[in-house]
């Protein structure tokens, strides 16, 4: 009997600590559920919905920029001769080496000149004849004038004798004419330099027979102490510029042009640019710039493919934005966001004429002190509350301006109009 009490009284008792975890446990959840439905109040989360997010901008400040132009094109000698025979002949001997320097009068090949030495000498003895008939023909003429005034000969016989020392005297004119021609074609079988420079390789040998109305040259010359580079740019590119150096907004520079080569290395010695032709290419649009580089070591060749940066001037007060944040939109119009003074997100039509490195020159659209959105424009749009927050100074940004100020990019081929 007592131990049915004691077994009782034991369940009795995990009844009551049963009850008593159960009471714990719902209070716990009470109160975690109250908690949680405190924080996902509707005012709370307004709040966090209404928060300003923050975006990177860039305060645009205006700097002076140097305009350049980069342009390719090929390299020319400054004077280029082909070698060509002037009288028919069969070549006895090449008289030069290819490819070395020649001075302007060398000899360079010798033609068979027997046929031409015989006439030479044939006209010769014409002239000598003619000479000695034009001498008997004076002193006739002469006595029978002499004659004439005691009345020995008649006047008639006098002016005949005259005139026939004048004929002889047009003989002897006529035939150093001939003999003139013979030498100077006995003079041309010894085919000379006609500038000096490099010469190239001969298209003949001895034995070759050549004539004067050949099409093939014998050998080329180029002169390539100096080398000419001629380039094309837009007309409209031009104008541009010259509308904005008489404006004011760009001084001008020198005429110093410098020079890349193939391989990517900056030649040592700037040109100078020569002219800019005065006619425009009614094909292209383009007006020619002719640039003379000096070439002492004979680095530059004749063909060479190389590019020749020009210094157009300064641009003061340029205003810069990255390429990256104009968004194009239909009939080439241009955007950029910007933050106003509310820290509003707005949309600014802006014009850009230029590129700059990886920058557009802003012409319209932009004031000094704006502040451009640089980053996270995907998930903006105007009229939204932001927090600005000023881009800093990376020495990845430096080194892209240092870049830029090297080597801008051309005008002509980066020129737009934006929105």
């Amino acid at each position: 009997m007592q131990q049915r009490s004691k077994k009782a009284t034991q369940r009795r008792a995990r009844h009551r600590a049963v009850f008593a975890t159960c009471v714990a446990l719902s209070a716990a959840v009470a109160a975690t559920l109250s908690g949680c439905g405190k924080s996902a109040s509707p005012e709370n989360a307004d709040a966090n919905q209404h928060a300003a997010p923050n975006v990177t901008v860039q305060t645009v400040q205006p700097r002076a920029i140097a305009l350049v132009d980069t342009l390719s094109g090929r390299l020319s000698a400054v004077e280029d001769a082909d070698v060509r025979p002037q009288v028919d002949g069969v070549v006895q001997k090449r008289l030069f080496t290819e490819g070395a320097t020649v001075k302007a009068g060398q000899p360079l090949y010798q033609l068979d000149a027997a046929s031409y030495q015989a006439t030479y000498d044939t006209a010769r003895g014409t002239l000598l004849k003619a000479e000695a008939t034009a001498h008997a023909a004076d002193l006739t003429a002469q006595r029978y004038q002499a004659l004439l005034k005691i009345n020995g000969v008649s006047q008639q016989d006098v002016e005949n004798y005259v005139a026939a020392a004048r004929e002889a005297d047009a003989d002897v004119i006529a035939d150093r004419g001939t003999l003139e021609s013979a030498r100077v074609n006995l003079t041309r079988t010894r085919i000379v330099a006609p500038i000096s420079g490099r010469i190239g390789k001969s298209s003949v040998t001895a034995g070759a027979l050549v004539t004067a109305d050949q099409t093939t040259a014998l050998a080329t010359i180029q002169s390539i102490d100096n080398m000419y580079l001629d380039v094309t740019r837009s007309s409209a590119d031009g104008l541009r510029l010259r509308k904005a150096i008489a404006a004011g907004r760009i001084t001008p520079a020198s005429a110093a042009v410098t020079l890349m080569t193939e391989d990517g290395a900056t030649y040592p010695i700037k040109g100078t640019l020569q002219f800019s032709d005065i006619s425009v290419d009614t094909t292209t649009g383009s007006v020619t710039l002719r640039s003379v580089f000096p070439n002492p070591q004979h680095e530059l060749l004749p063909g060479m493919f190389v590019s020749a940066t020009f210094s157009e001037g300064t641009q003061q007060n340029a205003l810069l934005v990255p390429q990256a944040i104009v968004s194009r939109g239909s009939g080439g119009l241009s955007t950029v966001l910007v933050v106003d003074g509310n820290n509003k997100v707005a949309s600014r039509t802006v014009t850009a004429d230029s590129a700059y490195g990886n920058q557009w020159i802003v012409t319209k659209g932009l004031q000094a002190g704006d502040r451009v959105i640089v980053d996270g424009l995907q998930s903006l749009s105007a009229g939204m509350t932001v927090t600005p927050v000023e881009q800093q100074a990376t020495a990845a940004n430096a080194t892209a301006a240092s870049s830029a100020t090297a080597a801008p990019a051309s005008a002509a081929s980066a020129s737009a109009t934006a929105q």
